[in-house]
């Protein structure tokens, strides 16, 4: 398995952006698989799994090293797909369905319910297994792909300008022109970038 950590901040506005995200290097082209310890530390900072049930997670490679590699498999698979169809989203091109397809597989084997939950500052919907085998920990991500696919064309899913980086969005500001994935991250260097251009076209002037 590769060693690789969660590279990339939540900042896709939903989770399957985010898990689309995961791996990926804002301002690189460079995109790796996720580990084992990359798609549980994603699961626990979503909130899909606890603290105490994260470090159980993580033991399984050596306890039931058949079972993580499967749902690592699922996993990678879930995610190139989601890559491939957020940027199909993103250029307004034709979903194939075979990049739905392991979306519906997560929501196939799982079973469970929706349930409001409180954060102490609002409250969301999540979903909560009726068994906790491994498939359910993709659950809550394939339901998120499903709620966006339904919304069609009307997904506001963007690439951030910066052609560098690899890093989706969904655009729910106001005006529906956000550009870049973080300020901070992509949208300052962007500005930096432009001034220092400024002022050596100035210098040369």
């Amino acid at each position: 398995m590769m060693n690789n950590s969660l590279t990339s901040p939540f900042l896709g506005g939903k989770l399957c952006v985010d898990f689309a995200n995961a791996g990926s290097f804002p301002s690189s082209p460079k995109v790796e698989a996720l580990s084992w310890e990359a798609l549980i530390d994603f699961l626990e900072t979503a909130g899909i799994v606890t603290a105490e049930r994260r470090g159980h997670l993580l033991e399984l490679t050596s306890l039931d090293p058949q079972s993580a590699e499967e749902l690592l498999r699922q996993a990678n698979r879930l995610q190139g797909d989601l890559g491939r169809i957020l940027t199909a989203t993103a250029k307004g091109k034709r979903i194939a369905p075979e990049w739905v397809e392991p979306i519906n597989a997560a929501l196939r084997v799982t079973e469970g319910h929706d349930e409001l939950s409180w954060n102490g500052r609002k409250w969301s919907i999540t979903f909560v297994a009726r068994e906790e085998s491994l498939e359910w920990l993709l659950a809550a991500i394939a339901r998120s792909a499903a709620e966006l696919l339904a919304e069609g064309a009307t997904a506001a899913v963007r690439k951030c300008a910066n052609p560098s980086c690899q890093l989706f969005f969904y655009d729910d500001s106001r005006t529906k022109k956000r550009r870049w994935c973080s300020m901070a991250l992509c949208g300052n260097r962007s500005k930096v970038a432009a001034f220092a251009r400024r002022r050596h076209g100035e210098r040369r002037a």
